[in-house]
């Protein structure tokens, strides 16, 4: 996400700060330090000012900025930059409550390894504790969560906006995210997904003025399964209709689907769209349409209901 130099220049920037101020004093060439900079800048973290021959560097006003800089100011003898390297960062965004190892790598979707290697260089610097098999923050170090929180979603609007700038994240992750587009996209990364997607399982519907893709570096087209979700998320009581007659149109594995609710948080939904099929709709629900709307729906998109 980030790298040590990149980390390093917003821990000690100044508001004037030239490039080869900062080269003097993190001791690296200013080729380096320049580099740094550009790549910060095009994050937008920071931005820099002509100053007649020379550049300035000032920090932006990113609230992941604002955080980290608060910590590195009142931690001064703590190196950041050294302990949020490699996977910290990941482990950190997903550690927002007492958890143990296996939960932030189940969530992370890092080994257990990995997870403990981050997490005993926290403890031995005394930025988190353990009781019981769980680990959690020590006294205001949750801000380390909270930065890495702030950061994720600070990068994930600067992709959005350079393709759709008055695009709306509905759900994100560390890697990924859901947008809410007005206009059509075709940028790497990002899947169509919503009812657009739903053609691609012969299920036409009416399309409205909204798009909405996944953005994902991983992943490819979006399965059924993460569709289901996506069109809960986009939270409109018809599209919980159209996710019921998915169910049912298409041969999606269970556990795939349960284990792309757990991801998205929506367990409960899922489990009640489970069971609303199964029961023939007798499962209380007041976003959930009466079985014979939705006996006509599928009629009306001849999808055959189970007996």
């Amino acid at each position: 996400m980030l790298r040590r130099i990149e980390l390093e220049v917003l821990a000690i920037v100044e508001r004037g700060d030239t490039i080869s101020e900062l080269a003097t004093k993190l001791d690296h060439s200013e080729s380096y330090l320049s580099r740094a900079v550009g790549d910060l800048a095009e994050k937008g973290l920071v931005y820099t000012e002509r100053d007649g021959r020379r550049k300035r560097v000032v920090s932006s006003d990113a609230r992941a900025v604002e955080v980290y800089q608060d910590l590195v100011r009142q931690h001064s003898h703590i190196d950041f930059p050294e302990l949020l390297t490699g996977k910290a960062l990941e482990v950190l965004y997903y550690f927002d409550q007492p958890r143990t190892v296996s939960e932030i790598a189940t969530q992370s979707d890092n080994y257990r390894n990995t997870v403990n290697r981050v997490l005993k260089r926290l403890r031995d610097r005394g930025l988190v504790g353990t009781d019981d098999g769980c680990y959690d923050f020590n006294g205001d170090f949750d801000r380390l969560h909270e930065f890495a929180r702030e950061l994720a979603h600070h990068l994930h609007r600067q992709r959005l906006e350079v393709i759709a700038p008055n695009g709306t994240i509905l759900w994100e992750d560390h890697d990924e995210f859901l947008a809410q587009t007005e206009t059509e996209v075709e940028a790497e990364h990002f899947h169509e997904t919503g009812l657009a997607r739903f053609a691609a399982f012969d299920l036409q519907f009416l399309l409205t003025r909204h798009r909405h893709y996944l953005y994902s570096k991983d992943g490819g087209e979006v399965s059924p399964t993460e569709l289901c979700c996506h069109t809960l998320l986009i939270d409109d009581s018809r599209h919980r209709s159209y996710c019921l007659l998915l169910l049912t149109h298409v041969d999606i594995d269970e556990d795939d689907l349960r284990k792309q609710a757990a991801k998205y948080g929506l367990e409960d939904e899922i489990d009640t769209l489970l069971r609303y099929l199964e029961t023939h709709g007798e499962v209380d629900g007041d976003r959930l349409p009466e079985w014979d709307e939705f006996q006509e729906l599928a009629a009306d998109y001849e999808v055959p209901l189970p007996e």
